[in-house]
Parts: structure tokens; C-alpha cells; sequence
């Protein structure tokens, strides 16, 4: 615009002018990807067409304005939610407002069975269905888990033969389902022991036993996770320990957040290598065998080290790694693992048998300090949802009882690591949840850890917190959920009569006995070419469990293993019982002569341990 004035006896004015520039609003911000719905979380980008606009936006389905959050980085959208945003520039006007509604499906609903998993006198139909509209669903019989590779679901399957079958669900838009499995019983068959597992990791959310309990044909302490106490006497001592722990009350230590909970995995070792774990300082009450630990990252670690991060043996915390095999049914348990460029090692790795269990030797710790297992004691996700949790939970006491040889153990424990002379809990010490406590209020899942701390209770495995449940770490709990359970007062508990009388054995004064007897050990042949089959046959007496070094496990008493090996290795059998002391380093292990298989054009292959174990004196452990 130009203009001029006049005005009587005035000259002219010179022209003044003024130019405007009328922008308009800014461009409204777009979304990538598009709004719509997804199966898994989707990382969401927002973009604006006006140069040098500032996006401002909202997740909460409210309006935004320059007050609202600043747009900085990709959006991760894990739920079902809409983003709005507006951008704003000097001399512009705001935009409109942008939005995107997004749709997270998450994983498509798990497969059911008809007839339900069963014992059934003749062959049955089995009918597969999914409740995710448009799943396809992908099925097995042999016992492997499903794929999407794997025979696709049509119509019903004939079972003839007793079987698992194991089905996955896919759909549009959807995460694939879990895997939903049923075994089915035709005549007097028995589902096997071990092999109806699902492969996974706890911490993905996609390990389960799928009704497998271990120890449960299993004999002498081993058997007494499963062994139901409703009707057990109390302990003369109940009152007693009642007011040593008076005013304290239940603490959840697991769930689906990073910070609480151990993580397991379930893996087969008929498709896993085995590798050697270097033992340090609980090298003379460990398991020294090679182990069948997934290469990479997949075993999970508790506490989530970063490799390398404590190598070889800083102590950063428990650490535990707890290894399922399918296939031959054992599990195996380390304690301050440290894992660095394949490299394994650990302060004490164990072994136990989930077919038959075992007895430790007395005065041995474990992966756990009362030296037993882990895995056998923590709450499961699976088995809580399944509405049956056919085991006693582990769980810690701040402190336990002292003596001059470490402190107190009761079965089942088999060490102690004592604290406080006058602390009034011992290590495998069991609590009973009142029958009269009122779980009605509790959600199904927890109504099921109530009630097995009614029918099988808690045992005392570790020093951490007073009353500190201990569970597993797995991605499907409901954490605001499971805090219903915390505040439990320990006077709703009661102590089970223990064995010994309390305050129990120590160290020196558990029982002690023979040594098992290694009757024999042969190989042959003990000269192969590369990749031949060479038979251990071995022969035991009194033992309880039993381990190849540079083969695995065997299970007690009698039989064979055959391997094929590639290069000239030296095999040493040890057998164990429970007569070991941990003032007597090998009571309780007899040890075999070392055999060498030659396989020809080949040399000695030692274990890969870096750095060579060295046997220090164990440290304490203390949350």
C-alpha cells in the first residue's frame, strides 16, 4: 500500500508505503505410518510442510496448543490411542490440528481344543479354534512347536495315539498368537516327561511347561516342593520365630518389569550345543559340566548385564541363568553369570534332575544359598494363569540364623548362609499361609498363589527382605495386579514342624555316609574317525545324580550314552550323593578315572574356560 498527504499551505507529503505479507496458518502436521491398526507397537514420526514450524502434540485426546508436549523424536504407540498435533511459526497463524487414531491388536488370541486335553479310552476328534476373527491357524503332532511353516489347521484331526498337539494363531494385523497345546491320552500311554515344554524365554512371554511339574516322581527332599503341608503339624518353635518376625508382611519380587523377577528359558539340546561354563569361586560345590546354553544373547541373565560388562567375575549382582532341556529333562542353574563374546562363566553352576530330582550333598550351596534349585520354587505365569500351582515358593528372610560353621539348614535345604546369631529363620525353613486367610478378593491369578501358599507354603531359600516373594520374569504378569499380594502380615503365616528339629543341621553337624561307588566306566571303541559313535557305559552305586564333564548329565545307576565325537577328548565321570561336607571338600563325590577317545588325525581338546577357574573362598551374598 502507498499513500501521500495534503493539507492547505502545506506542500505535498512525500509517498510513504508499508508491504504485507499474509502467510496464513502453518501447514497442518502429518503422521508415518498412516493412522489405522497394527499388530505390534508402531514408532510414529510426525512432519510438518511449513520450514522451520515447531510441532507441538497430545496423547491423551486432548487439544493441543504451544503449551502441550514438543514434538522432538518418533512417538512409540504401544496402545490403542490418538495422536493430535498442531505446528506454530513466527508470522504464521497455527495450523489446524493434525490427528491420527491408531489401533494395537496385539497378539491374536491363543488356540483352544475340543475334546479338552484328557485320558481317553479311544481315539478322539480333535477340533482347533481361535476366537481372533480371520486367524489362520497352523498346528503339530510330533511334539514341535508350531510354525507358520508349519501343517495348516483345516478341519478336524484324528487322534489315535497319545500326542500332543500344538497350534499358533495368525491374523491380519495381529502379533501371532502364543501356542496353545493339549495332550491327549488313548489307552494307559503317559504324556512324557518333559518333551511337552514350549521352547521360549520367560522374559518374551513364550516359555511354558504346559503342565509339566518338576520333581514330581521324584523321592527324599527333592520331593517335598510338591509335598502338600495342609494338614502338616506346626513346629514346636512356631510362636517363637511368629515374634522374632512380628510386623512384617509380603513383598512381590517379580513380575513383568525388568527390575524383579528371574528369567528362565526353555530350550532343546537335541538342537542346542552344549558349551562349557568356567566355575570360579563355587567351583568345589558345583556341577563343572558342559551345559546347553544358546549361543548369542537368547539365554536371558537376571538383571539384564550387558555382556561383558562384569568379566570374568564381578560380582554385580545374583545374576542366576536358568536352562530348561526339554529333551532330557534336566535344568541348569549358574550364580553371578558373566557372559562375554560366547563365552560363558560363573560362580557355581548346578544341575538337577526335573524327571527324578536329587539330594545335594549336605552342606553344598547351589545357584541359591540354601543350595537349592531356583527355578523349582518360583511362580510361574503360566501356571498361575493355568489356575493350579502344584509347588511350594520360594521366597527370602532379611536374615538367618548364625553359628561358627555359617549358620542353620532344615530339609529341604542343604546350605546356609547364616548372618545373625539371633536371627529366628533358618535357610529351607517352610510357612504356611492360614487356611482361613480370605483370597475372595483377589483377582483368579492371584487367588492361585494364595492357595498354593495354603496347600504347599513357602520355603525360606535365600537372605534378601523380610517375606519377599520370588517369581519369575515374564512379559505377561499384571505388575499392578500382583501388588495386590504385597502386605500380607507374616502373623496370617504359620512355621511347619521342621526336620531336623530346629534350629536344624549346620555344616559340620549334617549326616554324613559312604561315598557313591563308581563300579565301572568304559568307552568303547576309544579310537574313532571323526564323527563316529563312541558307547559310555557306566555303573553306580548309592549316588544321586551323576554328570559326564564333557557330555552332559546321566541319570542314576545304570546305563549308556552315546556321542559322536569330532576331535581326541578326555571324559571324567563324577557321581554324587548326599552325604558331602563343606568342611571336607569330596565327601559325598567319587570321581571315575578319565577315559580318552582318540579320534584319529585329532589332539586333546581342552574345555575353552578363559580365564582358568581358580577355587576362592565363597563370597556372601546380600540383596
Amino acid at each position: 500500500m502507498e499513500a501521500l498527504a495534503t493539507a492547505s499551505g502545506y506542500s505535498q507529503s512525500a509517498v510513504g508505503s508499508a508491504a504485507y505479507v499474509i502467510n496464513g496458518p502453518a501447514a497442518t502436521p502429518t503422521f508415518s505410518p498412516a493412522a489405522g491398526a497394527y499388530g505390534p507397537a508402531q514408532s510414529v514420526t510426525i512432519s510438518d510442510g511449513t520450514s522451520g514450524a515447531t510441532i507441538y502434540y497430545t496423547t491423551n485426546g486432548t487439544t493441543p496448543t504451544t503449551a502441550s508436549t514438543t514434538y522432538s523424536s518418533a512417538i512409540t504407540v504401544s496402545a490403542t490411542e490418538t495422536l493430535e498435533a498442531i505446528a506454530a511459526k513466527a508470522a504464521y497463524s497455527n495450523s489446524a490440528v493434525g490427528s491420527a487414531a491408531y489401533t494395537i491388536n496385539g497378539a491374536a488370541a491363543t488356540p483352544t481344543f475340543s475334546p479338552a486335553a484328557g485320558t481317553y479310552n479311544s481315539a478322539q476328534t480333535v477340533t482347533i479354534s481361535d476366537s481372533t476373527s480371520g486367524s489362520i491357524i497352523y498346528y503339530t503332532t510330533n511334539g514341535t512347536t508350531p510354525t507358520t511353516s508349519s501343517a495348516q489347521y483345516t478341519g478336524p484331526i484324528d487322534v489315535s495315539d497319545s500326542e500332543w498337539v500344538e497350534a499358533i494363531a495368525t491374523a491380519s494385523g495381529d502379533l501371532q498368537s502364543a501356542t496353545g497345546a493339549a495332550y491327549y491320552t488313548i489307552g494307559t500311554s503317559s504324556p512324557p516327561a518333559c518333551d511337552g515344554m514350549t521352547l521360549g524365554t520367560s522374559v518374551a512371554g513364550t516359555a511354558d511347561m504346559n503342565g509339566f511339574v518338576p520333581f514330581q516322581s521324584a523321592s527324599g527332599t527333592s520331593a517335598q516342593w510338591n509335598t502338600n503341608i495342609v494338614n502338616a503339624p506346626l513346629d514346636p518353635n512356631n510362636a517363637t520365630i511368629q515374634s522374632g518376625i512380628a510386623g512384617e508382611s509380603t513383598h512381590v519380587n517379580f513380575g513383568a518389569a525388568s527390575a524383579g523377577g528371574i528369567p528362565y528359558i526353555i530350550v532343546d539340546s537335541s538342537q542346542t550345543p552344549s558349551v562349557p561354563i568356567n566355575v570360579f569361586s563355587g567351583a568345589n560345590q558345583s556341577d563343572v559340566v558342559v551345559a546347553p546354553y544358546t549361543g548369542g544373547d537368547a539365554v536371558p541373565i537376571e538383571g539384564s548385564p550387558a555382556d561383558c560388562s562384569g568379566w570374568p567375575d564381578t560380582y554385580n549382582g545374583d545374576m542366576h541363568t536358568l536352562v530348561l532341556d526339554r529333551y532330557q529333562c534336566w535344568l541348569y542353574e549358574t550364580f553371578n553369570t558373566n557372559r562375554c563374546n560366547g563365552l560363558w562363566d560363573a560362580d557355581s553352576e548346578t544341575i538337577w534332575d526335573m524327571q527324578n530330582g536329587e539330594m545335594r550333598p549336605y552342606g553344598w550351596t547351589s545357584a541359591d544359598a540354601a543350595g537349592l534349585s531356583v527355578f523349582a520354587g518360583l511362580v510361574r505365569y503360566d501356571e498361575a494363569a493355568s489356575g493350579t500351582i502344584n509347588h511350594a515358593i520360594r521366597f527370602t528372610m532379611q536374615t538367618t540364623k548364625y553359628d561358627a560353621n555359617d549358620g542353620y539348614f532344615v530339609e529341604p535345604a542343604s546350605h546356609a548362609e547364616g548372618q545373625y546369631y539371633g536371627a529366628p529363620s533358618v535357610m529351607g525353613m517352610r510357612v504356611r499361609l492360614s487356611p482361613t486367610f480370605n483370597i475372595s478378593g483377589y483377582s483368579a491369578i492371584n487367588q492361585a498363589i494364595l492357595t498354593a501358599m495354603q496347600l504347599y507354603g513357602m520355603i525360606v531359600a535365600d537372605n534378601g527382605g523380610y517375606f519377599y516373594i520370588q517369581g519369575s520374569l515374564d512379559s505377561r504378569w499384571n505388575d499392578s495386579d500382583l501388588a495386590n499380594l504385597g502386605g500380607i502380615p507374616s502373623s496370617d503365616f504359620s512355621i511347619i514342624q521342621m526336620t531336623p528339629a530346629y534350629p536344624g543341621w549346620d555344616s559340620v553337624t549334617a549326616p554324613t555316609g559312604d561315598a557313591p561307588v563308581i563300579d565301572s566306566f568304559s568307552a568303547s571303541p576309544t579310537t574313532v574317525s571323526s564323527g563316529a559313535a563312541v558307547t559310555f557305559t557306566y555303573s553306580l552305586t548309592g549316588d544321586s545324580y551323576d554328570y559326564i564333564d564333557m557330555i552332559g548329565p546321566i541319570r542314576a545307576g545304570s546305563g549308556t550314552v552315546t556321542i559322536n565325537p569330532t576331535a581326541t577328548q578326555t571324559y571324567t565321570l563324577y557321581s554324587m550323593n548326599q552325604y558331602g561336607n563343606n568342611r571336607a571338600n569330596g565327601n559325598g563325590v567319587a570321581v571315575s578315572t578319565p577315559i580318552t577317545v582318540v579320534v584319529t588325525g585329532s589332539v586333546v581338546v581342552p574345555p575353552t574356560f578363559t580365564p582358568v577357574a581358580v577355587r576362592i573362598a565363597r563370597r556372601r551374598r546380600l540383596r
